[in-house]
């Protein structure tokens, strides 16, 4: 009798300290997140002096890379060109829903999805590479953009925040309501985790990048026709777009083939080169 009393209590100890430290794990995280400190190490683009000066002249940044970067030779980019092809009418459908070039949200999209496939190379080769399919986050950050749960309520509420210096207008004030009334946050994290529908992934991408470009304007900066400069301001966040007349690219910093590259230069790269040209035009 005493001795089953003594595994009983063993067991109940043993239970009490694996949820203590499966509490303690998580309660970590939270804070790691809130703090910054999951986040990438980023960089300056060796280029962005390139970027900005000749930010208005269409000829020269073609030009630049007539001929296709590196990373444009890699089974990574051939894995991720054949996943946009069958993401095409989503793709064009979010363009028309939000008045944004499709070229401009699959070239805000590509950096995410080059850096989920170097960082993840077993799931890649036995996976991703044979499927010829996009990569869903579903840790921390979320769908095929990498979307952390606080910046979609942060997109969702600028859309609904008259006083919002990122609010786009009552046209968009309902774009992203949902079905029932009281919705939870799972009802949010549904929209990014369905790896065959990635519908949401690309709309709030886009209503991301207009938020960002009516910051801008209201601050009197017009970013124009600069991916590379969305591109970064989407991989930094909401709180470290910061206006101004001679904005810096760059962004995390992504190893492809033992080269790096910044996340902004990624998305630069492909919005200037031919690749799918035929289905998003410049």
């Amino acid at each position: 009798m005493l001795k089953n009393h003594k595994v009983i209590r063993n067991t109940f100890r043993f239970f009490l300290y694996l949820f203590a430290a499966i509490g303690f794990l998580f309660v970590g995280v939270f804070v790691a997140m809130k703090l910054h400190l999951t986040d990438v190490k980023g960089s300056i683009d060796s280029r962005n002096s390139f970027f900005n000066q000749n930010k208005d002249n269409e000829n020269v940044k073609i030009e630049a890379i007539k001929n296709n970067p590196k990373w444009m030779n890699t089974t990574e980019w051939e894995t991720l060109k054949n996943g946009i092809i069958k993401d095409k009418e989503m793709i064009l459908k979010v363009s028309n829903e939000t008045n944004l070039p499709a070229r401009l949200i699959v070239s805000v999209i590509i950096p995410e999805q080059l850096r989920f496939f170097t960082s993840n190379r077993e799931s890649f080769k036995k996976y991703f590479e044979p499927l010829k399919i996009l990569g869903t986050y579903t840790q921390f950050s979320y769908g095929i953009s990498g979307i952390k749960m606080d910046t979609a309520k942060k997109i969702e509420e600028n859309l609904k925040n008259i006083e919002s210096i990122f609010y786009l207008g009552k046209d968009y004030e309902n774009i992203l309501d949902y079905k029932e009334v009281d919705f939870s946050d799972d009802d949010r994290l549904a929209r990014f985790t369905d790896q065959h529908d990635h519908y949401y992934s690309y709309l709030y991408t886009a209503l991301y990048i207009k938020e960002i470009e009516k910051q801008w304007q209201r601050s009197g900066f017009d970013i124009g026709n600069r991916p590379e400069v969305y591109a970064t301001l989407f991989n930094i966040g909401f709180d470290r777009s910061k206006p101004k007349s001679s904005p810096d690219v760059g962004g995390s910093i992504i190893t492809i083939d033992n080269k790096d590259y910044t996340f902004g230069g990624l998305a630069y790269d492909f919005y200037y080169s031919n690749e799918l040209s035929d289905i998003f035009p410049l």
